[in-house]
């Protein structure tokens, strides 16, 4: 039996915190192909294939910022939720607001994980996030 591929959308507009993220998940061996989109819109017509090639198999995990142009990450997050064909995905959202409001929306929404940034699997169990996210994240795109 083959294993099923695995694919990463980071839905992310700042280009320093994607190369963050490509480094910390280079550090813990994670290989997996990552498709990026800059706001949620990108991210949309990429999932979509609505102008721009269709992320194919469709991604297991997505790593979505909260405050971007366009389409921020909850306006995203409201959409997918309301597609049956994306719906199922897992969803950690990643973003430099320890806001309670933004936490409660994106729990509304039912997030698999909550992660402050900057993000950094090291320290990750003295940060803001969730530990049980972090284990369900590896669960996700390591053992498949």
């Amino acid at each position: 039996m083959s294993e099923k591929e695995v694919n990463i959308l980071l839905v992310e507009d700042d280009y320093l915190d994607t190369m963050n993220v490509e480094r910390e998940l280079k550090k813990i061996g994670i290989t997996h192909p990552i498709y990026e989109a800059r706001n949620g819109r990108e991210a949309l017509d990429m999932l979509r294939g609505e102008g721009v090639e269709k992320i194919s198999p469709a991604p297991s995990v997505i790593l979505l910022d909260i405050n971007m142009p366009k389409m921020n990450g909850l306006e995203f997050l409201e959409e997918l939720r309301r597609d049956p064909e994306f719906s199922h995905i897992p969803v950690f959202i990643m973003t430099t607001s320890n806001e309670e409001t933004d936490r409660m929306a994106a729990q509304r929404l039912n997030v698999s994980g909550y992660i402050v940034k900057p993000l950094s699997f090291d320290s990750f169990e003295h940060s803001h996030s969730s530990l049980d996210s972090f284990s369900l994240f590896l669960d996700l795109i390591k053992l498949k």
